[in-house]
């Protein structure tokens, strides 16, 4: 008898997050996304391409019908809001479960310095600085093309003996831990989910981090420029969240939190946004620098 259900769709870049975020309602070991990746030529690190497929496997006991009737449910209420396909289940024996969930991780290397890796895994780059994440959540684990971008930006801009970055809407810690072991002095993250901050203090801790070198709080903007975390500014300032909150935290104030002469690196932008969010900060006072973008997602720096 088989111990587990996987559950998979495949969607479009714009709905692969609100999709993993159903599953992950559901699935206790979170959710896994694959995207096909093209490359150019031999030192080309690849671009993804194509649709996402969002996997999740839940627990086939006595309430997986239950189970599996709610996240139904649920599907069908996002998909009022735009279509969805049909969800593919799939029965999973038990003693291949954990090599079927695991498989679906790979290294993923960043830019020229760094390599993402699941927990488990010793880096197969010894040359690349690893940052270690366990992947319990489907955003900010590394996969997705809104860190990746993000990272690129953070190992290319950040300054020698950066003495702090901050990171407004922290998820798994994954840029703050990324900043730490790139060489930056402290890292402050805040959230407004306390499961972000827990599952941040855990990636830290397999990340061999000081708690003391990376500070946690509950909060957004209007904490941090309230003093409640001693900070109310830093050189770097990373946002990875999405293109419309964005704007909004550019009316909180997002943009103050940028030491004069530093650097805001914005992600989790949609293309079609990305020259909204770009006016929202020329507004508050911060030029478009550079633009990055991976299929439908863009990534920018201003300052």
């Amino acid at each position: 008898m088989s111990n587990w259900l996987e559950v998979s769709l495949t969607v479009n870049g714009e709905l692969a997050e609100a999709v993993a975020d159903v599953l992950a309602r559901f699935a206790p070991n979170g959710v896994v996304t694959e995207q096909a990746v093209k490359f150019m030529d031999d030192e080309d690190e690849g671009t993804p391409v194509g649709d996402i497929t969002v996997r999740a496997y839940l627990v086939a006991d006595e309430t997986l019908e239950d189970t599996r009737q709610k996240l139904e449910e649920s599907l069908y209420y996002l998909g009022m809001i735009q279509p969805l396909p049909t969800p593919v289940f799939t029965p999973i024996a038990d003693q291949n479960w954990m090599e079927a969930w695991k498989a679906r991780y790979q290294p993923i290397p960043i830019g020229r310095k760094l390599v993402i890796v699941p927990a488990w895994m010793e880096s197969p780059e010894p040359q690349r600085v690893p940052i270690k994440i366990d992947p319990g959540m489907a955003f900010g684990t590394g996969t997705h093309p809104t860190t990746q971008l993000c990272l690129e930006f953070l190992e290319e801009c950040l300054p020698e003996d950066c003495p702090l970055v901050m990171d407004v809407g922290c998820g798994s810690g994954i840029l703050a831990i990324a900043a730490l072991k790139l060489g930056a002095k402290s890292a402050l993250g805040v959230d407004i989910d306390e499961a972000s901050i827990v599952n941040s203090r855990e990636n830290a801790l397999n990340n061999g981090v000081d708690s003391e070198a990376f500070r946690l709080g509950l909060g957004s903007v209007a904490e941090i420029r309230a003093g409640q975390f001693g900070d109310v500014s830093a050189p770097v300032v990373l946002a990875n969240i999405l293109g419309p909150v964005l704007i909004r935290l550019f009316d909180a104030g997002l943009a103050d939190l940028v030491a004069p002469g530093g650097a805001l690196i914005l992600s989790g932008i949609l293309e079609h946004l990305a020259d909204d969010v770009a006016a929202a900060a020329q507004k508050h006072g911060l030029a478009l620098i550079e633009k990055k973008q991976m299929g439908d997602w863009v990534a920018l720096r201003v300052g």
